[in-house]
């Protein structure tokens, strides 16, 4: 963290004494160049004083990466140190992983990437720990990552969201450190669907390119990876027919330049579009959902998210361990024009009646999806007809009731509902919360994961006087409630 001290060290003028120059990264190295101009001996003394001052008093705080979950089986983690070695990583970074405990062999690997900037970094924190995430990952005996790339705020985010830059090594090293510690070493080796909001959009899309192989599926939230070339950006992927064949999805919030032109985040679209027009026009297997209601936070997307991904898991994923990803079914496919922001939302029609230019089309995967997607650009609003899983493991030690609990995959879960000898009691939590979408149990954060501290699945009856009969009943964000 030495870097961001330094780079943020002023000096007045009013003082007398000459100011320092501005220290500059190297995005080569991920370390600093010295100033150009000359310093006296006076001034870089009081300058090393006051760092070592800043660095002290800083000290003294809790550092901002302190990741406070305990990350006991059925979780795992391992960290990093950044590395100052040309094309290494040059942030610090942790991996946290949770396997489903019924899970013998693993299928693949789900991650869930964060964006740029110290509050989304710190959000990665608790993304492995998400029950909705974690009933797709259990369906499809996969394993769910959450990484933690410890970027200093306003720190260069393309050092680690181009995986080029050493954050791909660093995630491979990872999996098989992570499944020697779980005892699952097919993590190593087991395909990839990829999540990732902004800078994470940027990450899950280059690694898609880098390893078509590898990736069933790439949700590109609000951030795609550069395909031409500009004076300043990274350098442009090429797009492989390989690449092509692996189902992506861009999705943003109508507030990112698709009906508000003039907002901070109005360039976001411009760049999806092109990505999404140059990756079609190859035949790539690509669509776009604009969320109708949010601007670069990550809104009800999961509810489009987690069928879109059970098509595509579904469809690809071998059903041996080490086999290769399986096609995607042409004739499964749905189309429908690409009307971005359009009010007038034209239904998806299966593939082989599509009419009109391939080429600008938005591909689905199969008919359920494209019926999601329909009511998703309209308001977001994704219908679910399937009642949640009944909570587990009810226990009560003095007037405390504890339960586990699913993720109902559709939905997720809101909260719950506690009866005593078959009367109502209680909601938990009282008042679900979501700034950004849908209240939810766990709550959201900007960047989809939970808020912290993880949301207990506990109440206390404050009432009790004697033995009573308990009930937990889940309630999805669709209101329908466990059987």
């Amino acid at each position: 963290m030495r870097h961001l001290f330094l780079t943020r060290l002023r000096l007045n003028q009013a003082s007398g004494v000459a100011s320092a120059p501005r220290f500059h990264s190297d995005q080569r190295t991920g370390g600093l160049t010295p100033p150009r101009s000359p310093v006296s001996i006076l001034t870089a003394r009081r300058i090393a004083l006051l760092v070592v001052v800043l660095i002290g008093t800083v000290s003294a705080q809790e550092p901002p990466y302190v990741n406070s979950l305990v990350a006991d089986p059925p979780y795992y983690r391992v960290r990093y140190e950044g590395s100052s070695q040309p094309g290494e990583l040059v942030y610090p970074v942790s991996f946290t992983v949770w396997i489903p405990p019924e899970v013998k062999t693993l299928r693949g690997l789900i991650v869930h990437q964060h964006g740029c900037g110290e509050g989304s970094c710190k959000s990665g924190q608790t993304g492995a720990f998400d029950l909705h995430w974690q009933a797709l990952a259990k369906k499809h005996g996969c394993a769910l990552m959450s990484p933690v790339y410890e970027q200093p705020e306003k720190a260069n985010c393309q050092l680690w969201c181009d995986p080029r830059n050493g954050s791909d090594a660093m995630f491979q090293k990872s999996l098989i450190e992570l499944g020697a510690k779980s005892s699952h070493p097919e993590l190593a080796t087991v395909p990839w669907a990829l999540w990732g909001h902004s800078g994470g959009g940027h990450w899950a899309g280059g690694m898609t390119f880098l390893h078509p192989d590898r990736v069933a599926a790439a949700w590109l939230r609000s951030g795609v990876p550069p395909i031409t070339a500009a004076e300043g950006k990274p350098a442009p992927y090429t797009i492989s027919d390989a690449a092509c064949q692996v189902p992506v999805m861009c999705n943003l919030g109508t507030k990112e330049g698709v009906t508000d032109k003039e907002s901070r985040f109005a360039g976001v679209w411009p760049g999806n579009e092109a990505f999404f027009l140059a990756v079609r026009a190859k035949g790539g297997l690509i669509g776009v959902s604009v969320d109708p209601l949010s601007s670069h936070d990550c809104g009800n997307q999961r509810y489009l998210a987690m069928p879109w991904f059970d098509a595509c898991l579904t469809a690809r994923l071998p059903a041996k361990s080490g086999d290769p990803l399986k096609p995607m079914s042409n004739k499964d496919g749905w189309i429908a024009p690409l009307n971005a922001g359009d009010a007038n939302v034209v239904a998806p029609v299966p593939a082989a009646k599509f009419a009109g230019a391939v080429e600008k089309s938005v591909w689905l995967p199969n008919e359920s999806v494209a019926t999601a997607w329909t009511q998703y650009i309209k308001d977001s609003a994704v219908t679910d007809t399937s009642p949640p899983p009944a909570p587990t493991n009810l226990r009560v030690s003095d007037n405390v009731l504890t339960w586990s609990a699913e993720a109902d995959l559709e939905s997720g879960l809101a909260g719950f509902i506690i009866e005593r000898d078959g009367q109502f009691l209680a909601n938990v939590p009282e008042q679900a919360k979501n700034p950004f979408g849908r209240p939810i149990f766990q709550n959201l954060s900007y960047s989809d994961t939970p808020t912290q501290p993880l949301v207990e699945m506990r109440f206390t009856d404050t009432q009790a006087g004697k033995t009573h009969q308990y009930r937990v009943i889940a309630v999805n964000t669709v209101g329908l409630k466990s059987k």
